[in-house]
C-alpha cells in the first residue's frame, strides 16, 4: 500500500454500515477506511451461518459503496492469507503498513469489544479516538438522565418521552388518536381464512453467493442453514424491503402482530431489524415513512403505532438499559435458574409442535418474530429454569439481527426475568392456553393443550404451574401474578404433587442439573 503521511485510519465494524457513521465524519481523501472479516468476531459465539454470511456480504457491498463515494478503503476478507484474525490485530497491521497518524472508531455495540478498544490507546503508537454512535435517537447520556433515581425502568414512559421528542404520532402535545398505546387492539388470533401477504425476497447476487461458499467452507459445524437465502445485502435491497413492508404489509401488522401459524415464519412482521441493526436502514427515517402511511390513510393507527413503538420504544430502551447496567447485568440470575439448555434448541427435534416450528424456522432463516422469541423459546426457558447464560448465548448466535446490546436485555430482562424485575413488572410466564389462543400449533401437536398432567399433557401446562409453585413466595406479592399464585390452592394437593413429579421427570430428561463441586 502507498504511504499517506498524517492520514487517519477509520475502522468500520460489521454492524456499522452507515455512510453517516460518526467515525466517517470529516474523512479526508487520504484517510484509510478499514473493514475486516475476522475469525474472532465470527466465533466468540458460534454464530448462525446465515448471520455470518449476511454480515460479510453486506460489509463487502458497503466497502464498494464507500469506494464509489471516493473513499480509500482497505477491505480484509476472511480468506486473505495475511488476515490476522482479530480487529485489534488488523488495526495494528494497517498501522505497520501505512504512515497513519491516528485511529478513529465509532464505539461498538457490545461491552466486551468496547473494553478491548479502550485498551488500544496503550497498545498503539498513535492516538485512538472512540466516538459515540450517533445513529440512535436517544444518546446514552440522555437515557441515563431519564433513568436516574427510577427504581423500575418501564419502557412505556420512556417511549412517551421519545414520542414527544421526535413528534412521531403526535397531534400537538397529545398522542395521535388520544392514547399512547394500542396494544389492546393488537392481540388477535389469525383467522383460518386469512393468509399472510407475500414478502420481498431479493435476488442473490454473486458477492453474496461467494460469501455463502466461504461460510459453508469455514464454518461447517455452526448452527443453521444458508439456504434458502432471504436477506438483502445492499442498501438498495434493504430499502426495497422497507418499501415493500410499509406499503404492502404494515396495514395488517397491528391486528396480527402477536399471532403465530404453522409454516408461516413472517406473518405481518417487518423483517427490517436485521437491516436496522447493521446500519443499512435509518430507524427514524423508517418510522417517519410508517407515520406517513397513517397520516395519508393507507395504514391504521394501531398498526403504525405498534410498529413505531418497537423501534423508538423498545429498540432505544433496551440499548439504554444495556449500557447503563453492564457488565453486571449479564451475571444476574434472580430466579436461580441453573439447568442446561435442552438439546432440542439446536435440533428442533421435540414433540412440542410450537417449539419445533419456532426452532426449525430459526435454523432455516436465522429469524423468528418477537412472540415466538418471548412466548415460545423464551417462555419455555423461563418455566424450565434454564441458565440465563446459556439462553443468552443461544439467542445471540441464532438470530441474524442479534447483537448483545439488543439481545441481552430482551432475553435477560423480558424473557427470563433474570434481572429481578428491572425491566418487566412480572415474569412473562404462560401455559399452553396462551399458545393455543395465539396460534394453530396445538391442533396438530402430540400433546393435549387442555391437560395439566398425565401422559398427554402439554409440557407448558405442568411446567407453568411448577414455575408458579417454585417461586410462590416471590410472585405472591406481584399485583399481576398474586391471583395466579392463589390459584395454586385451587389445584388441590394431589394435582399439585402430580405437577411437581411430572415437571421433575420432564426436566431431568431434557435439562438435567449438572453435578456441582
Amino acid at each position: 500500500m502507498r504511504k499517506t503521511s498524517g492520514a487517519a485510519l477509520r475502522l468500520v465494524l460489521g454492524d456499522q454500515l452507515s455512510p453517516q457513521l460518526s467515525s466517517l465524519e470529516g474523512a479526508a481523501p487520504g484517510d484509510l477506511i478499514l473493514i475486516a472479516e475476522v475469525m474472532e468476531e465470527a466465533t466468540y459465539v458460534r454464530h448462525h451461518k446465515k448471520k455470518i454470511a449476511f454480515l460479510f456480504a453486506a460489509m463487502r457491498h458497503f466497502a464498494e459503496e464507500l469506494r464509489a463515494a471516493g473513499h480509500r478503503v482497505h477491505y480484509v476478507t476472511l480468506d486473505d492469507p495475511a488476515n490476522a484474525g482479530s480487529l485489534r490485530s488488523e488495526v495494528a497491521r494497517a498501522l505497520e503498513e501505512e504512515d497513519l497518524a491516528r485511529v478513529v472508531v465509532t464505539k461498538p455495540g457490545e461491552w466486551r469489544l468496547l473494553q478491548d478498544m479502550e485498551r488500544w490507546r496503550d497498545l498503539f503508537p498513535v492516538p485512538v479516538e472512540l466516538r459515540e454512535d450517533t445513529r440512535f435517537i436517544v444518546p446514552l447520556k440522555a437515557f441515563a438522565d431519564w433513568a436516574k433515581e427510577r427504581k423500575q425502568l418501564r419502557m412505556e414512559y420512556f417511549y412517551r418521552d421519545v414520542r414527544r421528542q421526535t413528534g412521531l404520532l403526535m397531534d400537538g402535545d397529545m398522542p395521535a388518536g388520544g392514547q399512547w398505546n394500542f396494544d389492546a387492539e393488537n392481540r388477535k388470533r389469525l383467522p383460518k381464512s386469512l393468509v399472510p401477504p407475500p414478502r420481498y425476497i431479493p435476488p442473490t447476487d454473486e458477492v453474496t453467493r461467494a460469501v455463502m461458499r466461504l461460510v459453508e467452507a469455514r464454518f461447517p459445524d455452526h448452527f443453521g442453514d444458508l439456504e434458502p437465502w432471504v436477506f438483502a445485502t445492499t442498501r438498495a435491497g434493504a430499502e426495497a424491503a422497507r418499501d415493500h413492508f410499509i406499503r404492502g404489509v404494515l396495514p395488517g401488522f397491528g391486528d396480527w402482530q402477536d399471532a403465530m401459524a404453522k409454516g408461516e415464519p413472517w406473518m405481518w412482521h417487518s423483517l427490517l431489524s436485521v437491516y436496522l441493526n447493521c446500519g443499512l436502514l435509518d430507524p427514524l427515517d423508517v418510522c417517519r415513512r410508517a407515520e406517513t402511511e397513517w397520516r395519508e390513510g393507507r395504514a391504521p393507527l394501531n398498526a403504525v403505532e405498534g410498529f413505531i413503538r418497537q423501534i423508538i420504544g423498545w429498540r432505544e430502551y433496551v440499548r439504554g438499559v444495556y449500557w447503563m447496567q453492564m457488565p453486571g447485568y449479564a451475571q444476574l440470575n434472580a430466579l436461580g435458574a441453573h439447568r442446561p439448555l435442552p438439546e432440542f434448541y439446536w435440533t428442533g427435534e421435540t414433540d412440542m409442535r410450537c417449539m419445533a416450528e419456532a426452532i426449525d424456522q430459526t435454523k432455516r432463516y436465522a429469524y423468528a418474530h418477537h412472540i415466538q422469541r418471548l412466548m415460545l423459546t423464551g417462555n419455555f426457558a423461563l418455566l424450565a429454569g434454564i441458565d440465563p447464560w446459556a439462553v443468552n448465548e443461544w439467542y445471540l448466535l441464532v438470530y441474524a439481527d442479534a447483537y448483545e446490546w439488543v439481545e441481552l436485555p430482551n432475553t435477560h430482562g423480558m424473557a427470563l426475568h433474570a434481572d429481578g424485575g428491572l425491566m418487566a413488572s412480572k415474569p412473562y410466564a404462560a401455559s399452553g392456553n396462551y399458545i393455543n389462543k395465539m396460534s394453530d400449533y396445538c391442533g396438530s401437536c402430540a400433546y393435549n393443550v387442555r391437560d395439566r398432567t398425565g401422559p398427554a399433557a402439554c409440557p407448558f401446562n405442568y411446567l407453568y404451574w411448577d414455575f408458579i409453585d417454585r417461586h410462590r413466595e416471590r410472585l405472591s406479592g406481584n399485583p399481576r401474578l398474586g391471583p395466579i399464585v392463589r390459584g395454586l390452592d385451587r389445584l388441590g394437593d394431589e394435582e399439585l404433587h402430580a405437577i411437581r413429579l411430572q415437571s421433575a421427570s420432564f426436566l431431568d430428561k431434557y435439562a438435567p442439573l449438572l453435578p456441582t463441586d
